[in-house]
């Protein structure tokens, strides 16, 4: 029988977009067939830079474009970086797997539903940069994300809490507002894309959320306290609002959570 976290390591690993997402969606199936062990193996962990293509360009976030949305220029900018973030999030969710082993077989189901998801999410942003004449690879991108994968590769309770309920939480606070600009601009079809992708991410964020609780409540620790622990020991900045707070909830934090992120403003 396969290992599961060897046939996650070849999906994480590989440098082509659609050799990783065909290897990811084998590897979510063999799971789901019972055919994967989920015997911890020594060269299950993979290093610290995932398999990626040799474009885009990364360079440091203030190197980046910024440009309105209200431009075809503008809007190309945003699509290209929102694909880059889709790909990082499918690694993000192999990383999540195959990193962290001797965890219960529902958590690496719900982080390979996540891989998949990503990938779809990917394809579709990688389609619309087509009708807008670019390739994923076109313009520079940065690695922000991929920082905090490597600050909470040594333990999965920070990685639950840095990666799905911070960074990818971010996205349930901005993405509203971008639908709206993109929709006022008559964008219609990426303003489409951003209704799916933000439906998705709210469950995503709610499955970090299950299993950073999952994890404290194994170690004795409180959430509430933890989180905030946590984010002052490896989030250097301050979290920015406004949150969202509806879909926030749905994704799993908690009133008193919000409550003091907002008293962080």
């Amino acid at each position: 029988m396969d290992n599961l976290f060897v046939c996650v390591k070849a999906a994480w690993e590989a440098p082509s977009a659609e050799q990783k997402i065909a290897l990811t969606r084998q590897a979510q199936q063999a799971l789901q067939a019972g055919a994967l062990a989920l015997d911890p193996v020594s060269t299950g962990l993979p290093g610290l830079t995932p398999g990626r293509p040799a474009r885009p360009q990364l360079v440091h976030p203030r190197q980046l474009q910024r440009r309105s949305l209200h431009t075809v220029a503008g809007r190309r900018v945003l699509v290209h970086a929102l694909a880059h973030i889709e790909f990082n999030a499918i690694n993000l969710a192999l990383d999540a797997v195959c990193r962290f082993q001797n965890l219960p077989c529902a958590y690496y189901a719900d982080w390979l539903r996540v891989a998949v998801e990503e990938s779809g999410h990917f394809q579709l942003l990688q389609a619309r940069l087509h009708e807008l004449e670019l390739a994923y690879g076109d313009l520079p991108a940065h690695d922000g994300l991929w920082d905090m994968a490597r600050r909470t590769a040594h333990d999965p309770l920070a990685r639950m809490a840095l990666v799905p309920r911070v960074l990818e939480a971010r996205g349930l606070d901005v993405t509203p507002g971008m639908i709206k600009q993109l929709t006022a601009s008559g964008d219609t079809e990426t303003s489409r894309i951003l209704g799916i992708i933000l439906t998705d991410e709210i469950q995503h964020v709610a499955i970090g959320s299950r299993w950073f609780e999952f994890l404290c409540q194994q170690r004795g620790l409180e959430p509430v306290a933890e989180f905030k622990r946590l984010i002052d020991t490896h989030f250097h900045g301050q979290l920015r609002g406004p949150f969202n707070r509806e879909a926030r909830l749905q994704a799993g934090f908690s009133g008193a959570e919000l409550d003091e992120l907002n008293q962080g403003q």
